[in-house]
């Protein structure tokens, strides 16, 4: 018998992994959205049902037959949503990109006999695997991950599309970024140093703080930094949307109306940064990790290039993020890792064994990373 997968959020990503997790299990997608639920359903034929996320009991009576649950909701909605599968005695794999500190759930994880593995996508997820690996194996002295989805098509004035809610987007826009300097954490603003760097393929691209780390800043390492990727030009359009108070959280009164800036430029954006059906996108990453490995300086440089695939319809970013997030999920299914509790990527990437099954997957997706040793 098909093990059962409920998968919450049917979103551009959402929906790629209910597809690739169809083909060995029997997968019911879940959303609030008719439309999304519909797209799923009419090209994979998975089985789907209706689910406001911000109801724990909906969220409850979705997971109830599911032997795994994959969380891929909207940030603001992720903490809640993955306490209450914890609490309904549910492993899951999670890519919601929130901002609580998801080990506030550990103990009760724990209690639950429960193993949530989160922050499970293409960063974070694949870079911070690829720093437990090496961690491992070596004393790191400097970690870097530059990563970016981006349409292939560059229109003004944004030059970008989101793959998923465009208020995680504007997320990455204005929460501080943590970064490790000299052996000590420290906050930039977000969207501050910014940097032109050449990407084969693809050409000049522009790097700038975000607040990607998370996990990582619990490892004793010199160095370390997440840049986001984006053309150059789209940096100083978010910076001034920013400061001229587009992207506030503080309500304020419209003509008697109480509203969230940040809430009025998520619906004013939205429609812009949708990618439209086919629309080609691609997926660049870079991940350096250097330091000393058996009396010799080494350096790690993981290249990723991808980009839609035009055979499956399947955008580049849903396929490297949704697709690590499968892999990990088959590593429980198949009771290869069983640890219990809240599990960051990087503790995947410590087990040799989890570190290549994780890029054979990918692989077999079509989905490759580059390694140069030096």
């Amino acid at each position: 018998m098909k093990k059962k997968i409920t998968v919450l959020g049917a979103g551009m990503v959402g929906r790629a992994i209910a597809a690739d997790l169809s083909t060995h299990f029997e997968v019911t997608s879940t959303d609030l959205s008719a439309q999304n639920l519909e797209a799923i359903q009419a090209s994979h034929g998975v089985k789907t049902r209706k689910v406001d996320f911000s109801s724990p009991k909906q969220i409850a009576q979705a997971v109830k037959g599911a032997d795994l649950v994959i969380g891929a909701v909207p940030g603001f909605l992720g903490f809640k949503m993955l306490q209450t599968v914890i609490e309904c005695g549910k492993n899951i794999v999670d890519i919601s990109f929130f901002p609580e500190d998801a080990f506030a759930l550990d103990k009760l994880a724990r209690k639950h006999k429960v193993t949530a593995v989160v922050d499970c996508g293409v960063a974070p997820g694949m870079d911070n695997i690829i720093l437990g690996y090496h961690y491992q194996r070596m004393k790191v002295e400097r970690f870097l991950c530059l990563v970016g989805g981006l349409p292939v098509e560059r229109n003004m004035p944004w030059q970008y599309k989101a793959p998923f809610s465009p208020v995680d987007v504007i997320e990455e826009y204005t929460r501080p970024a943590r970064l490790v300097e000299g052996g000590k954490i420290v906050t930039k603003p977000a969207l501050s140093e910014p940097e032109f760097l050449h990407f084969d393929k693809i050409g000049t691209l522009e790097a700038f703080n975000t607040d990607g780390l998370r996990t990582l800043l619990k490892f004793d390492i010199p160095d370390m930094a997440e840049r986001t990727l984006r053309y150059p030009g789209h940096i100083d359009l978010m910076k001034t949307l920013r400061e001229a108070g587009f992207f506030s959280d503080e309500v304020i009164d419209v003509k008697g109306a109480k509203i969230r800036p940040v809430d009025l430029a998520g619906k004013i954006l939205f429609p812009q940064w949708k990618y439209e059906e086919g629309e080609e996108d691609f997926t660049v990453m870079r991940v350096i990790v250097e330091g000393t490995e058996r009396d010799r300086k080494m350096r790690y440089t993981y290249n990723l290039y991808d980009r839609y695939n035009q055979a499956t319809k399947t955008s580049s970013m849903a396929r490297t993020t949704g697709y690590t997030a499968t892999a990990a999920a088959n590593l429980l299914l198949n009771g290869t890792y069983t640890t219990k509790g809240i599990i960051a990527p990087e503790a995947l990437g410590t087990s040799e064994k989890c570190y290549h099954f994780m890029f054979e997957y990918l692989k077999a997706r079509g989905v490759n990373y580059d390694v140069a040793v030096e």
